[in-house]
């Protein structure tokens, strides 16, 4: 279980479309670990595919509280069938915009359909804290970012930020 390099804003591969998993074997059970210990490692409630630079449909989240055991819950193609009404809005932060954290109002409950790390369907409704961080690492799978939520004065503002962070990494030979 590698802790894989997480990307970051503005990589243009944060707003690929990810593609559908075909079948859930032993090379996708790998990625699944792979993102879960990158995402203990880093810390987060949630990591995608994408944003360790794989283009495919698969997320992990656990959003148990710090002083609780581990929950990590695994979502392969996972889909929104169902959004609630009622709004909820929680300050939202992402891996791939360290240190930035805004709120974000999204419907407080979904209804959500994935294949299991064993390639099982599944359905489960998710509300409060997971139906939020559930929605956002979806939209990570459609090349959304939480910050094409806020207001485009702000929107713009962070990625100037973060274009001027990696200017200066590439001037030193990192990135």
């Amino acid at each position: 279980m590698p802790i894989r390099d997480i990307i970051t804003l503005p990589d243009p591969k944060l707003r690929l479309i990810s593609k559908p998993i075909e079948r859930v074997d032993g090379n996708l059970r790998r990625l699944i670990d792979d993102l879960l210990a990158t995402m203990y490692e880093a810390p987060g409630l949630g990591l995608a595919a994408i944003q360790i630079g794989e283009p495919i449909r698969v997320l992990v989240v656990d959003v148990a509280p710090k002083d609780a055991p581990k929950a990590p819950m695994c979502f392969v193609n996972p889909e929104i069938l169902w959004s609630s009404d009622e709004r909820k809005s929680y300050e939202e932060g992402c891996l791939s915009i360290p240190q930035y954290y805004e709120e974000v109002e999204r419907p407080a409950s979904v209804r959500v359909r994935y294949l299991d790390r064993e390639g099982k369907v599944q359905e489960q409704l998710a509300e409060g804290l997971l139906a939020t961080v559930v929605q956002h690492e979806i939209d990570h799978l459609n090349g959304v970012l939480f910050i094409d939520y806020l207001s485009k004065l702000k929107r713009d503002r962070v990625v100037k930020k973060f274009a001027k962070i990696a200017r200066r990494e590439d001037g030193k030979g990192r990135l």
